[in-house]
């Protein structure tokens, strides 16, 4: 019989280039259960709750907006093999898409805890969109995420089911501590609108009492109309604004075309949907403590 060699050593090099991907859908180097989450506000959660007892993995990739991210096929397989999966859906239609079919053994959503709103009507692009995903802006909501996912973490591990919740009740007082601030600082604001450069911001106007007018809308690549434009060169001068916020992730060339043509400055305000390696020690509570400084030099907090 005459065999056939290329196949045959084709079939081995497919075997050998799975390798790295089938590794994946066992245990961790570690020996530890694994914790999936979809994005960066929501890992940060799970590493202060979770961490000493589990590998927890960002899906999404630091510097990487998350809205659109698509996973790989040895992220998929950490998904399926994962103790807990924790996520947003609507936020990365991917990951919402591997945890349906690849469920982890436990998972939460945090829409099934935090209620979502629509944007505000008012200075708005129009969007297909029906819910403003950017829950974590708001502190307070950022608790309750906190404490659910301590409820749900006992539940997969028992053995440390104390832990965790002792761990959740501390995240969640650490949040309300930060709520406290922005509440004090930002009730003495002169200006009391934000210009921003994507309408990621709403849950914190909504919390201290702000305007928040996003030159674009939850979609943070979506081009805003000359329309748009003109309105917020009205309000900027109507609301004698004195700054225009662009973020981290997104580019700023709209903002600094507004500010320029007004005159008027651009600041960092970062959506905090990621990390970026600009500051390794960089957390969701010291980046929310930056953005509260720059929100209350641009307002005139006193």
């Amino acid at each position: 019989m005459k065999v056939r060699r290329g196949r045959g050593w084709a079939g081995v090099a497919a075997i050998v280039a799975l390798l790295p991907l089938l590794a994946a859908c066992g245990p961790d180097d570690s020996g530890r259960p694994r914790v999936v989450t979809s994005f960066y506000p929501l890992q940060f959660i799970a590493d202060e709750i979770a961490g000493r007892y589990n590998d927890v993995v960002d899906l999404t990739p630091p510097g990487v907006e998350p809205h659109e991210y698509e996973l790989t096929i040895r992220q998929t397989a950490q998904v399926d093999t994962a103790l807990v999966g924790f996520y947003e859906s609507g936020m990365a239609p991917s990951i919402d898409q591997a945890m349906k079919n690849d469920a982890p053994d436990h998972a939460l959503d945090v829409t099934s805890v935090v209620p979502l709103h629509a944007p505000e009507p008012g200075y708005h692009e129009e969007t297909a969109d029906n819910e403003d995903p950017h829950f974590w802006q708001d502190p307070v909501l950022m608790a309750h995420a906190a404490t659910a996912f301590a409820a749900t973490m006992a539940s997969a591990d028992p053995a440390h089911a104390a832990y965790y919740r002792s761990r959740g009740a501390a995240l969640a007082r650490q949040l309300e501590a930060l709520d406290r601030e922005y509440a004090a600082t930002l009730q003495t604001c002169r200006i009391r609108t934000l210009v921003v450069s994507h309408d990621a911001f709403e849950y914190l106007g909504r919390r201290y009492h702000l305007d928040v007018a996003p030159i674009a809308g939850l979609e943070p690549d979506a081009e805003p109309s000359l329309q748009r434009l003109h309105q917020l060169q009205g309000l900027i001068k109507e609301r004698q604004i004195t700054t225009v916020f662009y973020e981290v992730l997104a580019s700023p060339a709209l903002a600094d075309s507004l500010a320029r043509d007004l005159g008027i400055k651009t600041a960092v305000l970062d959506p905090i949907e990621g990390l970026t390696s600009a500051d390794p020690h960089a957390t969701y509570l010291t980046l929310m403590r930056q953005n509260l400084a720059a929100i209350a030099k641009a307002s005139a907090c006193t």
